[in-house]
């Protein structure tokens, strides 16, 4: 199973972004840039890039959906020289959440949000923990969801058949808001990409949107049927292979067939297999490969 990409949506920084986030860290490219015509939010750039090994893609589709905290990416770095470079990088023309500092749970770790409005989690490796990889995109379920992370993690894993759980930190006892037994911390590992998840009852305003997707690679109609049929939690919020699950996260289940078209194919053979999907709520693999092959 291929490994998890999430998936930003911005106005119209697409490329711009994915430039500036793979010159930050080794192991990051652009790994093929596309347009996709006649959509409902017109002409709109697709990217895919990879940073530190992780896969993204990103697409400029006008200024639906915000960003916000409610699904950031760690990174984690071996030295603090490292870890300040970044973090002047990304802070400019951004906002402090956590200040760079020396905390309980991390000697080095800092929160902000970029100047595109995406959260970054920065923060020293545990030399002497369990390896993760340099990126760990981390959901916050907060507002209605809070408390939950535990139960969405079991759901989680219990979808996706490559999945074990990692590090688990409930909170001892009540935290203000925060109930015992909540999480303050937890990761998971899911078709080869590894995630992280958190509780907080803290009165955020912000919850899961679309901005922030997470995009399921799939090679076969079975494979589509089945995560969509499993993730989809309401018909109404199904579109272009997207869904809400149960918790109100954003998954796009798509097909490699979607994306080896957006890198390789000609403008035609693009053009025909755009219009073939915007119709479809889950995508429908023979339509769209009898659209690229023009019949």
């Amino acid at each position: 199973m291929l490994p998890i990409k999430p998936h930003l949506w911005f106005d119209s920084q697409a490329k711009e972004a994915a430039e500036f986030y793979t010159g930050l860290l080794p192991d990051s490219a652009v790994t093929y840039v596309s347009q996709l015509h006649h959509t409902p939010s017109g002409d709109c750039d697709i990217v895919e890039f990879t940073l530190a090994g992780q896969p993204f893609m990103a697409i400029s589709a006008g200024p639906l959906f915000q960003f916000n905290p409610s699904i950031s990416f760690m990174v984690h770095f071996d030295t603090a020289e490292q870890l300040d470079q970044v973090w002047h990088q990304l802070v400019e023309g951004g906002k402090v959440m956590m200040a760079l500092d020396n905390y309980p749970f991390n000697e080095r770790y800092g929160w902000l949000a970029d100047k595109y409005g995406v959260s970054w989690q920065l923060m020293l490796a545990n030399p002497e923990g369990e390896k993760r990889p340099v990126i760990v995109p981390s959901l916050m379920f907060t507002e209605a969801m809070a408390g939950k992370a535990n139960e969405a993690i079991d759901f989680y894993c219990s979808v996706f058949k490559e999945s074990k759980r990692g590090t688990t930190a409930p909170r001892p006892e009540d935290m203000g808001p925060d109930k015992a037994g909540t999480l303050m911390y937890a990761d998971f590992y899911i078709n080869g990409t590894w995630l992280a998840a958190m509780d907080s009852a803290h009165p955020h305003g912000f919850v899961f949107n679309e901005a922030v997707s997470l995009l399921i690679s799939c090679e076969s109609q079975e494979e589509i049927n089945y995560y969509f049929s499993a993730l989809s939690a309401d018909p109404k919020d199904e579109q272009c292979g997207w869904l809400k699950d149960k918790y109100g996260v954003s998954w796009q289940v798509s097909s490699t067939l979607m994306e080896e078209v957006f890198q390789n194919g000609t403008r035609e053979q693009i053009d025909r297999v755009t219009q073939a999907f915007m119709p479809m709520k889950k995508i429908d693999l023979a339509v769209l490969q009898r659209a690229y092959n023009g019949q």
